[in-house]
């Protein structure tokens, strides 16, 4: 080979593989994103009344102004595998006689290939936990609107929108619309014409609106282009790892993704078995921590 497949990875390096692997998961995109979040991280959440007074030379203690706490505490969590070396190997030295890069030192080249492996398991992990995560299930942290245990379920100040056939009743594209009209009549006033708001669907569910509006002749969906979702002026995030049959409509800057891409809670290890066990094997252990938060319950609509 030319060069040692052992290598060691550890806080800012590791960190730049996971990053790469946690970008294929789509809901960070509509989340707000905390890199560094080495423990815990406390998402507070401000509010006053009766701040503002007549101006006069005095001082006056115009209101009162409460300061309440969420916890963001991301999980650790680790992927051990075997990988066969004989079989990355062949695919890897192909790769790289394609890209005309095969005469360099390609120690580096072949760990980030090893990474391309386990990458999309990372992004699944934290794409479906984001979402629906128990906490009490070993492999998974706690999500949003996992049933008993979510975020949003601990939280009484989370509105609750009415599901158009009774709850518990399947979106379909009979009425998707209903149900929309729904979430978004429900979002505080004050929060309807924020930038960073969206309404959280399945693709599913997102499906099941496309296919409604085409079904309206006055909507001239095929003959629009590029098309931005979006349901009486709020945008729409798809989102791979959102609960079937649910909705959400929240801001972006609201609801929190965190983990740890600088410390060792981010680390990386690759060992050539060769030399330990006599094995064609290479042993990857990846590590890394991962968490959900949300702030402000009251202008979070939710319906299930």
């Amino acid at each position: 080979m030319g060069f040692d497949i052992t290598s060691n990875y550890a806080g800012e390096h590791a960190g730049q593989y996971i990053a790469a692997a946690l970008k294929s998961a789509t809901s960070l995109e509509y989340l707000t994103v905390l890199e560094n979040v080495k423990t815990k991280r406390n998402i507070t959440k401000v509010a006053g009344a009766s701040l503002v007074a007549d101006a006069s030379c005095d001082f006056t203690d115009a209101g009162t102004l409460t300061l309440t706490e969420r916890i963001l505490d991301p999980k650790e969590f680790q992927i051990n595998i075997d990988l066969c070396k004989k079989d990355l190997l062949a695919d890897w030295q192909a790769a790289q006689m394609r890209s005309g890069a095969h005469n360099r030192d390609m120690s580096a080249d072949f760990t980030a290939f090893v990474m391309s492996y386990i990458s999309g398991t990372i992004a699944d992990h934290v794409e479906s936990n984001i979402w629906a995560g128990a906490p009490s299930t070993g492999g998974q942290f706690t999500g949003f609107m996992h049933a008993g245990n979510g975020t949003f379920e601990n939280d009484a100040a989370i509105v609750e929108a009415a599901n158009e056939g009774g709850a518990g009743t399947a979106f379909t594209s009979s009425n998707i619309i209903a149900n929309l009209q729904n979430v978004i009549a429900a979002v505080p006033t004050a929060v309807y014409t924020k930038e960073d708001l969206y309404v959280y669907l399945s693709p599913k569910s997102y499906r099941d609106y496309i296919s409604a509006i085409s079904a309206l002749s006055a909507f001239p969906f095929n003959h629009m282009g590029q098309y931005t979702p979006e349901f009486e002026g709020v945008k729409l995030a798809v989102c791979q790892g959102m609960v079937e049959n649910k909705m959400v409509a929240a801001q972006k800057s609201n609801l929190f993704f965190g983990t740890d891409l600088l410390s060792d809670h981010a680390e990386i290890k690759m060992l050539d078995m060769a030399q330990l066990d006599g094995s064609d094997n290479v042993r990857v252990v990846c590590k890394y921590t991962a968490g959900v938060q949300h702030a402000q319950g009251g202008d979070i609509v939710r319906m299930d």
